[in-house]
């Protein structure tokens, strides 16, 4: 696997084969791409009675929607659940991750606490488990360049069809 440059990703994207919708060219650097922030977060809700960690939990029953009009602060070691404001659409011969931009992680805020990569053959917003590592309550805007995609050529290819495939809100 090798990982996409500047010049590689902006021919993906001229062919037709990688879709960043919507896209500046702006936002794409030396080997990656930012996303950024989109208008809803998912928060999660606390609560004494501990979660189950198995093959049937869904955060849905323990987290609620709410929209980011107004910046949300997001306290100290506390974790929510954002969406990127651009589709993302990837042949079956690309991957990607998703890391935190450098501007933001030295104020304490990781973008995706476990799960950065962005399977082969999907086409959806990125849902980002943002956590705030700080000892400062951190304030979250919408639209905000929050993070970067680092594409990788794959070796074969593969089109991910599990339980996110079709993700469109956080």
């Amino acid at each position: 696997m090798a990982v996409l440059t500047r010049d590689a990703i902006l021919r993906e994207i001229e062919a037709g084969r990688l879709v960043i919708d919507p896209f500046s060219e702006d936002q794409v650097g030396a080997v990656s791409i930012d996303l950024t922030l989109g208008d809803e977060i998912r928060t999660i809700e606390c609560g004494a009675e501990p979660i189950d960690i198995n093959e049937e939990s869904d955060y849905r029953r323990h987290t609620h929607v709410r929209s980011l009009r107004e910046p949300v602060v997001l306290e100290a070691g506390a974790t929510i659940h954002g969406i990127t404001r651009e589709r993302v659409g990837l042949p079956p011969d690309l991957c990607g991750f998703l890391e935190g931009r450098s501007r933001y992680a030295r104020l304490g805020l990781m973008v995706h606490v476990t799960s950065a990569l962005v399977q082969p053959g999907v086409y959806n917003r990125q849902v980002l488990e943002m956590g705030n590592v700080s000892g400062h309550p951190l304030r979250i805007h919408a639209g905000v360049r929050i993070c970067q995609l680092v594409l990788m050529r794959t070796e074969g290819e593969a089109v991910y069809r599990g339980r996110f495939a079709d993700q469109d809100r956080v």
